[in-house]
């Protein structure tokens, strides 16, 4: 599992992570809206790649204190250009989300 990657691929710490401009993905909906995102981190699960987002005018929840975060799979099509996807299969799903709170919940991020 990959915890964050810099500018240049490579892994990174959370606080040189944090030091760094934070990478800004503008994604486009089926109605053609961009929406901006934060990438928080990459996960390397099963040799499949996902991305976790934060919307980039998220506001925290005042009770929780938790932000919204998505979950996009990395897919290419047979031109080999990258695309995000959602994660329809909810064993899949699972697997990924879990990855996702051991990683929060570990010293590392």
């Amino acid at each position: 599992m990959t915890l964050v990657l810099g500018k240049r691929g490579d892994l990174m710490s959370h606080e040189e992570f944090f030091e760094e401009e934070i990478p800004v993905l503008v994604l486009v909906d089926e109605e053609g809206v961009e929406h901006e995102f934060e990438l928080l981190a990459e996960l390397e699960i099963d040799d499949a790649t996902y991305r976790v987002l934060v919307p980039l005018l998220a506001e925290e929840d005042e009770e929780s204190d938790e932000l919204e975060v998505i979950i996009l799979k990395v897919v290419y099509d047979e031109e080999g250009n990258e695309f995000l996807s959602d994660i329809e299969d909810d064993e899949e799903w699972e697997k990924v989300a879990d990855a996702w709170q051991e990683l929060m919940e570990s010293e590392e991020f």
